[in-house]
């Protein structure tokens, strides 16, 4: 957690001010779900704040969902983003294919939004946040670390999607994104298992962040659309393949068994 990014407050409304200053870091995206908050000694002494007037201040975001306590353990930022759907839904969502398809339709439109705004908005800090991301896919692939490059990809589009500097946008794609964190869309690791196709989104990865970086809106959006595009064309080609592999080996057993039934009883004639 950055040292700065708790202010010394206004003490006119000491409580009040307090929460303010907590709710915009969690509206920002500063403070994310599980971040815990310094302790209490230390966040009264970088408020300005005595720490009854700081408890009040917790129990207030805490009342409102903002925040929870760990009895003898801290203060942590809650689940901002929660459960998208019900444990039902989103497994008769899992069961199918059409809403792997809508998933990426709507992703799509939202991180084709997200990749022009970053390129118009993004700060230094935002761009040194995404060419550190990229170096860091960059050794994975070197190191054929292949879970710790899929990590990196989504945290490049979390990036992205703060880089965009839209409040509504960011928390979307956050809410977005939990769908692949809970397992819920096979189609990465289908992708992810295929070499060709890993290196096809490195280097589409490396289009977009470039686009940002370059501040060309068009071109960032065309590459987010397309980078989209070929997940969803490929998550296809990957299924139908994975399904004739099965089909294939399901047809190979069969023929052993069959010849195995065939096959005359040793010592006797047919």
């Amino acid at each position: 957690m950055q040292d700065d990014i708790f202010r010394s407050i206004d003490h006119r409304n000491t409580a009040e001010e307090a929460v303010r200053q907590i709710e915009l870091l969690l509206l920002d995206g500063v403070l994310s779900s599980g971040d815990r908050l310094p302790g209490e000694r230390e966040l009264s002494e970088r408020l300005e704040i005595s720490r009854p007037v700081l408890r009040e201040a917790l129990k207030t975001l805490e009342d409102r969902g903002l925040v929870v306590s760990r009895h003898g353990g801290g203060t942590y930022v809650a689940d901002l983003i929660g459960q998208i759907f019900s444990p039902a839904v989103s497994e008769l969502i899992s069961r199918h294919e059409r809403p792997t398809r809508d998933y990426l339709e709507y992703r799509r439109m939202l991180e084709g939004q997200a990749a022009e705004l970053a390129a118009k908005r993004a700060s230094e800090a935002d761009r040194s946040r995404l060419t550190a991301i990229l170096e860091g896919m960059t050794q994975a692939r070197a190191e054929e670390d292949f879970q710790a490059e899929a990590e990196r990809d989504i945290e490049l589009h979390h990036a992205i999607g703060e880089a965009a500097h839209n409040i509504i946008l960011m928390h979307t794609l956050r809410a977005c994104y939990r769908l692949l964190s809970l397992g819920i869309f096979h189609h990465r690791r289908l992708i992810f298992d295929q070499a060709p196709a890993r290196e096809k989104l490195f280097r589409q990865h490396h289009m977009l962040v470039d686009a940002i970086l370059s501040g060309d809106p068009e071109a960032a959006r065309a590459a987010a659309e397309a980078h989209i595009d070929y997940v969803a064309e490929t998550a296809v080609e990957s299924a139908r393949a994975h399904e004739r592999q099965r089909i294939a080996e399901m047809r190979n057993v069969q023929r052993a068994a069959t010849k195995a039934t065939a096959r005359p009883a040793k010592g006797k004639t047919p």
